[in-house]
């Protein structure tokens, strides 16, 4: 059972119900068909993102990552992390606002800035435990290079391994792009010489992701969760 049904998301959302009839698919088939879970969403605000907010590609993923959490938990909202050199905003988008909800959000925001993926993750690990919650969470994390700091985001990405959060990283651009040699590394940093646990995962949505079949990008974004999962169970991590 999806945590919230087809009929409420018809009701409130009828925009994403065939997304939200996809994600259920990939859900089945990684075998997560009702399991819970918290998602977030954290997205790039840096200056070389301008064309993705301008085009329409970060709101495609926002409705996305929504129509995912509507089967993996009840309340009907993803909490999103903006980042740049700082944290531009911590905020929601929820199945009865979702429409142009990027847009609103980014018109109150400054300067795009550079790239500081650790206080990103800082602050989703600061949402998590001020929540007081124990479920397992899965958090979407885009960004189109690598970040200004890469001792501090490994830092980071080892120290939230104790905690029940898996990181799903988006790349955004070229695929043969260097930009994203730092978050394969991070994908495959050593467990347990580094991190007691694999924590997360990584791939290309391409130059133009709006162009990745929902399919595709449902089973891309949950494959290795169902691993973590697993993992992070047998080692009480997730309790």
């Amino acid at each position: 059972m999806a945590a919230i049904s087809l009929r409420k998301v018809e009701e409130t959302a009828p925009a994403l119900v065939s997304l939200y009839k996809s994600a259920g698919v990939s859900l089945e088939k990684h075998r997560l068909s009702g399991e819970r879970a918290a998602v977030y969403l954290v997205l790039d605000y840096s200056g070389s993102m301008k064309e993705y907010y301008k085009d329409g590609s970060v709101q495609a993923l926002a409705d996305r990552v929504l129509s995912l959490s509507a089967h993996l938990d009840d309340d009907g909202r993803v909490p999103v992390v903006f980042f740049s050199t700082d944290i531009d905003a911590v905020t929601d988008i929820a199945l009865d606002n979702h429409h142009g909800r990027v847009d609103e959000i980014v018109a109150g925001l400054g300067h795009m800035g550079r790239t500081s993926y650790h206080l990103a993750m800082d602050a989703v690990m600061d949402h998590y435990v001020d929540s007081g919650s124990t479920a397992p969470a899965l958090v979407v994390f885009q960004t189109d290079g690598g970040p200004i700091s890469k001792h501090a985001a490994e830092r980071y990405l080892c120290k939230a391994a104790k905690l029940p959060l898996f990181w799903q990283f988006i790349g955004f651009g070229n695929k043969r792009s260097s930009q994203f040699d730092f978050l394969h590394k991070l994908d495959e940093l050593a467990v347990p010489a580094k991190r007691p646990i694999d924590n997360a995962g990584f791939f290309h949505a391409g130059l133009d992701p709006r162009q990745v079949p929902d399919a595709e990008l449902y089973d891309r974004l949950v494959a290795e969760f169902p691993l973590w999962l697993a993992a992070a169970r047998a080692q009480g991590i997730v309790r």
